[in-house]
């Protein structure tokens, strides 16, 4: 076998280690700003793909076939994201003669939309998350549904992944602006919507599961994934704590209903959300490698990439012992906690891992390497085990302590606060009290005005939130023979050194190109009601312009989807206004604060004034 890993970063390195171990050739792809990732530097082959952005490059399946051709491998591993689960980019494997490193195509078309998912598990006769399984045709169903199940609904892309599309409504009026921002007749995608009732406290738990072609299937481990925001996983753990040995034999049972339905061959995971009396519903089947199997892995013993490669090469399966101890993993991302974890670009200045007993990090990531908005925010993953999960705790609140990273914002000081927190840690006689919502509603809590729209918002601080300390700096000194640890605010050193030092720690860790610093200024004034003035609150990529020149529009209409980090984020008029010139386009990437339209504010208010002046008129005639 020769293997081609079609994926980039973290889950790249982690193929090719593998393969490495199993004495498997690989060959690996990578967009330019990737060329000097670890990952690349550590694969027999490297091939360059050129362009710069996602269907140019990881996502386009003919230039990946023909890679294929020209390097020689004969199997695939597509990792997870890009293209894991496209079944026409499995089909071009297959039909090449390669081997697909995954559940056929017929079986990823099952499961890959979350609404013939849902009819598998009715099929499978494994309950579903009550909802309406077709795709949203009309306002009247909506209503109908939220007036028979009751508010709040989440309304979820069919095609969505990762928690991206997915909107949490709680009124009809909020149900009514999620109908107007995304109907189909002024453009919108809302035919790629469906809706499921949300389940407040409920925990997020998900099974792995292997099924060889011989029929064997296992449960390598359970797992919780409840901590997350804006609906993606931040901090996952198995085996799974605090349920009931009923619960987790049902768990299985149905996971197992599920993988034989649809004769899936391969690793992949049940998805399930389990509610407070201990019911769990089905969520979702990710037929690939998720980014928490590590725990799986961990708990279990067993090399899951290896799994992979075994089944696919028509092995049979490892049946999984019972757990060993207890995991965690954390995954560092840049994202800025003090902006409820927004994402952010820049360079690593500094990157120190922690090590020790129990200690596994998977990075793809070293000092000097660029972090992309237009690629994932996840820079590594923290895997932490002991005996037990009180244990486990205590180490990883160690290994907090001896992780350094500096050149980007991450959740570390976040991930502290969690771990010391009784409600998640069930220390000095808590119950576990974590559901899905628990992480933002008690530490990500600044709730921005466009998700009281209705609508889904990576962002959750607005201008008036930038962070206005002075900066600061860390300075070792001795007194005594003791080391001590200085902060000292950064004009007092620029004071005693002549400004070089501070001019060092001032410069901004988000690199800006041209008239970047203009382009924030301005973006600064994005909420400013008389400015008429759209900035893009981070750099990303436009995927969707809901506007057209000389169009009306009123305060919190949807303006521009942009994509940020494989995140969805929503632009809304600020007022009341007229669109004046739009000056990005759909694919197009800009910088944060640039400029993506202007409104006419005050063509707004004459609009107005003349409407009221006729209607007078009218009535006094």
């Amino acid at each position: 076998m020769k293997l081609l890993v079609a994926n980039r970063g973290e889950i790249a390195l982690r193929v090719v280690r593998t393969a490495r171990e199993m004495g498997v050739p690989t060959v690996v792809v990578y967009a330019e700003q990737d060329r000097h990732c670890q990952y690349v530097r550590m694969a027999d082959e490297a091939f360059l793909l050129s362009g710069d952005t996602y269907a140019d490059t990881y996502l386009n399946e003919d230039l990946l076939i023909a890679i294929l051709r020209r390097s020689g491998a004969n199997a695939v591993h597509p990792g997870y994201g890009f293209l894991s689960e496209v079944s026409s980019f499995a089909r071009k494997v297959l039909a090449e003669g390669a081997v697909w490193i995954g559940p056929s195509p017929d079986a990823l078309d099952a499961l890959g939309d979350k609404i013939s998912a849902r009819q598998v598990a009715e099929k499978a006769q494994v309950p579903p998350v009550p909802g309406i399984s077709h795709s949203i045709v009309g306002m009247r169903p909506l209503l109908d549904f939220a007036h028979t199940h009751g508010y709040p609904l989440m309304l979820k892309r069919t095609d969505g992944g990762g928690g991206r599309g997915i909107t949490l409504v709680r009124s009809d009026d909020e149900l009514r602006g999620f109908y107007l921002n995304h109907n189909a007749a002024q453009g919108g995608d809302l035919a790629d919507y469906f809706v499921e009732r949300f389940i407040d406290n409920g925990r997020h738990v998900e099974t792995q599961c292997g099924r060889d072609m011989h029929g064997g299937f296992t449960v390598y481990s359970t797992r919780d994934c409840s901590v997350q925001r804006r609906n993606q996983k931040l901090i996952e753990e198995a085996p799974a704590p605090f349920l009931p040995d009923d619960v987790l034999a049902q768990l299985e049972d149905y996971s197992r209903r599920l993988f034989e339905t649809v004769g899936y061959v391969g690793l992949g995971t049940c998805e399930f959300m389990v509610t407070p009396s201990g019911k769990a519903y089905f969520l979702e089947v990710n037929p690939r490698l998720q980014v928490e199997h590590t725990v799986s892995e961990e708990v279990s013993g067993v090399d899951l990439v290896r799994e992979q490669l075994t089944i696919a090469a028509g092995g049979a399966l490892t049946p999984a012992p019972l757990p060993r101890g207890h995991s965690f993993e954390l995954r560092i991302t840049s994202e800025d906690p003090k902006s409820n974890l927004t994402p952010s670009a820049g360079t690593l200045e500094t990157v120190r891992w922690p090590s020790g007993p129990g200690v596994r990090v998977d990075s793809g990531v070293l000092e000097g390497d660029t972090i992309s908005p237009k690629f994932d925010s996840m820079m590594g993953k923290l895997i932490v085990t002991a005996q037990d999960r009180a244990t486990a705790v205590a180490r990883v609140r160690r290994a907090l302590d001896e992780i350094e990273i500096a050149g980007v914002p991450t959740p570390v000081e976040l991930y502290r606060t969690v771990f010391a927190d009784d409600e998640f840690t069930a220390e000095h006689g808590a119950d576990f009290a974590v559901s899905t919502k628990w992480l933002e509603r008690k530490y990500l809590n600044r709730e921005p005005a466009s998700t009281r729209a209705g609508q889904p918002a990576s962002l959750s601080a607005g201008a008036q939130d930038v962070d206005e300390r002075t900066p600061s700096e860390e300075i070792v000194i001795e007194m005594n023979h003791r080391r001590v640890v200085l902060t000292v605010p950064s004009d007092v050193v620029a004071t005693l050194t002549g400004g070089a030092r501070s001019r060092a720690a001032e410069r901004p860790t988000q690199p800006l190109r041209g008239q970047g610093m203009h382009h924030v200024e301005r973006g600064r004034q994005r909420q400013d009601e008389r400015s008429g003035v759209i900035a893009s609150p981070m750099q990303a990529i436009v995927t969707r312009i809901t506007v057209a020149p000389g169009q009306h529009v009123s305060k919190g209409d949807l303006l521009v989807v942009l994509e940020s980090m494989k995140m969805e984020n929503y632009v809304y008029a600020p007022v009341d206004g007229v669109v004046n010139e739009i000056f990005a386009t759909a694919a197009s990437a800009v910088d944060g604060g640039e400029t993506l339209l202007t409104l006419d504010v005050e063509g707004a208010h004459r609009g107005a004034k003349n409407t009221k002046d006729a209607q007078d008129k009218g009535e006094r005639a």
